[in-house]
């Protein structure tokens, strides 16, 4: 292929000279099966959207629309017109509307007796609030616990409180006892009310821990059976998804030719080839579409991870992946001529595709030093993933703490995250490493629940495998415990990293950059993914219907 050709120019390496290396080496195998998203399906995509008319049919429902906030009777529908709002993937369209709301609201004398006896209420208006950015205490809820600091049991019949109980108690933050015992009053209080599996997934999995766009289009389907809500609202809510689904499906028709001029499928056949699901997590940590270039980077960034990642998970000996690691680090293709074929061209793909997004980036933001920077993430993943294989070539298992400490870069959080601040800030006075670091704590914790969602929906497959010890092995092994005791010891982990990060985002004037919201938002889409086992092995069954839902099919709507 004449792309293929191309690519490989650079290379120094005979491409028809084996290594020893690659002669003599068992290699494994993961057996993941063939991708099911074909490139012609993908090219084929076209949707009307795209056109000027559309957008202009969107601008003028939001001019009509702005009017409902004026036409509010009270605090109550306010609060639950900016909910619906939210909810409706449309608070980019109202921004300022918002923010004039909730100021008022905050900073309003009648906040306590609106709150007065109405848990609903009370719960509400404390989870927009700290959604939103605005300070809201905990002492909001004084009046529903009783003197030993546990909530009353005349609260317990109130579903609908208490599923707003339980959703603003997730956004509570270290030391905040009275929402760590909102949070379990409310799983207690709910559990025999909702027995269904979906009910419980809600409740393991509250709003603020959900990739915000990936829920958009079965709540329009749900708002739009419900006769309270303003019909305008529903119909841009609808015409909004379509033209957002519209500029997802031409960011993947260029990633798809992207993959598809590399010609490198083949080569690398032991690896996940999933570059739509590559997408659909690039799309959940920034759905809006003026971040397209973004979403086209952290795509084929998440790409070079998967496969990178089975390079050193199932295909290199542990001398191949330290040469590879070395490669990595000195980014120096000359490293790379003993390897096999295959993992010459991981290399090659790395290092042009790397190039290339470096020079994308001071073209479109500015900045004009993303490159070692970039050079330096990657060589950072795969010496944690070096490591990791170390661990498995030893047949050592280390301790959990051990572990999460390599896991924060294994994760690729770091990674994605500086590419999210690339793509989100534009060049200023301060350097993208001062960005970094003043992001630090979240861009840790984020890449801590990667992780151990990750090991959540993929671990009983790895297990099967034999493949380096997850979170769950290292501590069923360290404690002596069942697999379901150390995934609930996982998941109260994920839980009190969601506090830590609360503490660091929506306390502070950091959740007021545009980074962090995107960097929070791959720990998001990390639940997302993994929800229902390997968002990335496994195609089918729950994993299509979303492509499906949020790539492809739009909403019906009459013109």
């Amino acid at each position: 292929m004449a792309g293929e050709v191309q690519y490989f120019s650079r290379s120094l390496a005979n491409p028809e000279a084996l290594s020893n290396i690659d002669q003599s080496v068992q290699r494994r195998t993961a057996n993941y099966k063939p991708n099911i998203w074909k490139h012609e399906l993908l090219q084929s995509l076209a949707s009307k959207y795209t056109e000027e008319k559309y957008e202009r049919k969107a601008q003028k429902l939001k001019d009509e629309l702005k009017e409902t906030f004026a036409d509010a009777r009270d605090t109550l529908s306010n609060l639950e017109l900016v909910d619906c709002i939210w909810k409706l993937g449309l608070a980019n369209y109202f921004q300022e509307e918002i923010a004039n709301l909730l100021n008022t609201i905050s900073s309003g004398r009648s906040l306590s007796t609106f709150m007065e006896n109405d848990l609903y209420a009370t719960a509400l208006c404390f989870r927009i609030l700290r959604q939103h950015g605005f300070e809201a205490s905990q002492d909001m809820f004084l009046g529903f616990v009783n003197e030993a600091g546990k909530f009353k049991a005349s609260i317990a019949s109130n579903v609908e409180a208490l599923v707003e109980l339980f959703e603003a108690s997730n956004l509570g933050s270290e030391g905040e006892n009275i929402l760590n015992e909102a949070n379990l009053y409310s799983i207690r209080s709910l559990e025999p009310y909702f027995a269904a599996s979906s009910c419980n997934q809600a409740l393991s999995l509250p709003l603020h821990w959900t990739a915000e766009w990936y829920n958009i289009k079965k709540r329009i389907l749900a708002y739009e059976q419900e006769d309270k809500i303003n019909p305008k609202l529903v119909e841009l809510a609808k015409l909004n998804f379509n033209i957002v689904q519209a500029a997802f499906q031409k960011d993947l028709k260029e990633i798809s030719r992207w993959w598809m001029e590399l010609g490198i499928t083949e080569k690398l056949s032991f690896s996940r080839d999933r570059m739509v699901e590559s997408f659909l997590y690039a799309g959940g940590v920034a759905f809006e579409p003026e971040h397209g270039s973004l979403r086209k980077w952290l795509s084929k960034v998440i790409k070079l991870v998967l496969i990178i990642d089975d390079v050193y998970d199932i295909y290199g000996s542990l001398e191949d992946l330290e040469c590879f690691t070395n490669a990595v680090d000195r980014w120096m293709p000359e490293e790379v001529k003993n390897l096999p074929e295959c993992m010459k061209t991981c290399f090659w793909t790395l290092y042009n595709t790397t190039d290339a997004i470096a020079i994308e980036i001071q073209k479109e933001k500015g900045w004009s030093s993303a490159s070692p920077h970039l050079q330096k993430a990657w060589a950072d993943f795969c010496k944690s993933l070096l490591l990791e294989a170390k661990w498995d070539n030893q047949g050592y298992t280390p301790s959990l703490d051990e572990y999460l400490d390599n896991a924060s870069v294994s994760s690729s959080g770091p990674l994605l995250s500086l590419h999210v601040i690339f793509g989100v800030e534009d060049q200023t006075a301060k350097d993208v490493k001062e960005i970094f670091e003043e992001n630090k704590d979240i861009i840790d914790y984020t890449s801590l629940i990667i992780r151990l969602c990750n090991d959540q929906g993929t671990s009983t497959a790895e297990l099967e495998r034999g493949d380096a010890p997850s979170s769950i092995l290292c501590y069923m092994r360290q404690e002596n415990v069942s697999e379901e005791v150390a995934r609930e010891h996982i998941r109260s982990i994920i839980w009190r990293t969601w506090k830590k990060i609360n503490s660091r985002c929506i306390k502070t004037s950091t959740f007021l950059q545009k980074s962090a919201k995107y960097i929070v938002n791959e720990a998001r889409v990390a639940h997302f993914i993994y929800q229902h086992g390997d968002g990335f092995g496994v195609q089918d069954r729950e994993n299509r219907k979303r492509v499906l839902s949020n790539l492809i099919e739009p909403l019906a709507l009459v013109d």
